[in-house]
C-alpha cells in the first residue's frame, strides 16, 4: 500500500507550500556574501578601473539587482531568450564554502513540474513544488548564484555561465525546464555542443554593442567588488521543496 501523510504532516505541509515576502513588511531577506580568506588590502595594480562602474563606492553592491538589469537586457536582444519573462525569475545567492574554482557556479530551479504542471502524483502521494511570492507577484523560476566563486571566474566563463542558466528555462515559460529529445534532457546528447552554443550566444550578444554599464559588474571579481563597495550582498532564500499534499479530489 502507498504512505500517504498523516493528517499532522499534511496540515503542517500546507503552510508551507508558499513562501510570501511583501514590500516593505517583509522583503526578499539580503544578506552579506563573506570572503573566503581574511581580507587583505587590495594592491594597487588590482584595484577597480574607475571606466567600469558599479554604483557608488562605499556603498554595498547589490548583485541580484545588477544581474536582473543585464538579463532584462539580454532577454530583449537573443532571439533564443525572448521568451523570458525577467520578472518572474527570481535572482539569489547562495555561499560558496571553500575557495575551489571547480563546484557550484550557478543553478536554476524551476518551479513547476514537467509541462508547467504544478502537482505530480507518485505511488499514491500528490506532491506540489513550494510557490515563491513577493507580494501577489509569482516567480516561476529561482535562479542561484554561488558566490563568491561566480564572480572569481574570467568575463567570459561569467557571461558564459549567465547563458548556460538562463538556456535552461523552458520557451513555454511555464515554471518548467527546457527539455531536449533523448536520455540527456537537460543538456541536450553532448554537453560539449551545449556548452559551445551558449558561448556563441554569449558571443553574439556581445556583438550587439550593449550597454557597458551593464556589463561592468561581471569584469571585476569579488575583492575588486568588495575593495570598492564594502560588501556584496544578494537575496538568501531557501531552495524550494517538494511537498506532500492531500490527493486531489477527482473532478465531477
Amino acid at each position: 500500500m502507498p504512505v500517504r501523510p498523516t493528517d499532522e504532516q499534511t496540515r503542517f505541509c500546507k503552510r508551507r507550500l508558499v513562501c510570501r515576502w511583501s514590500e516593505p513588511g517583509e522583503p526578499l531577506p539580503l544578506r552579506k556574501i563573506q570572503p573566503l580568506s581574511p581580507l587583505q588590502p587590495c594592491p594597487v595594480w588590482k584595484a577597480p578601473p574607475p571606466w567600469l562602474v558599479t554604483g557608488p563606492a562605499g556603498q554595498s553592491f547589490d548583485f541580484c539587482s545588477h544581474v536582473r538589469r543585464l538579463c532584462l537586457d539580454i532577454a530583449a536582444r537573443c532571439e533564443a531568450l525572448r521568451h523570458l519573462d525577467v520578472a518572474r525569475l527570481l535572482f539569489a545567492v547562495t555561499q560558496a564554502r571553500n575557495g575551489c574554482a571547480r563546484g557550484l557556479q550557478a543553478r536554476v530551479t524551476p518551479l513547476r513540474f514537467a509541462g508547467g504542471r504544478l502537482t505530480r502524483e507518485r505511488r499514491g502521494v500528490t506532491y506540489q513544488v513550494q510557490r515563491y511570492f513577493l507580494g501577489n507577484h509569482e516567480f516561476l523560476y529561482l535562479v542561484t548564484f554561488c558566490l563568491p566563486r561566480f564572480l572569481d571566474q574570467s568575463f567570459d566563463d561569467k557571461l558564459i555561465t549567465l547563458f548556460h542558466e538562463l538556456y535552461h528555462v523552458s520557451p513555454a515559460f511555464d515554471g518548467d525546464l527546457r527539455r531536449h529529445k533523448g536520455r540527456y534532457a537537460i543538456h541536450s546528447h553532448s554537453q560539449r555542443d551545449y556548452d559551445e552554443h551558449m558561448s556563441h550566444l554569449a558571443r553574439a550578444y556581445l556583438a550587439g554593442n550593449p550597454d557597458p554599464a551593464l556589463l561592468a559588474f561581471l569584469r571585476l571579481d569579488f575583492a575588486q567588488l568588495l575593495a570598492r563597495h564594502g560588501s556584496v550582498v544578494g537575496v538568501v532564500v531557501p531552495r524550494p521543496k517538494v511537498i506532500p499534499v492531500e490527493r486531489m479530489k477527482a473532478e465531477g
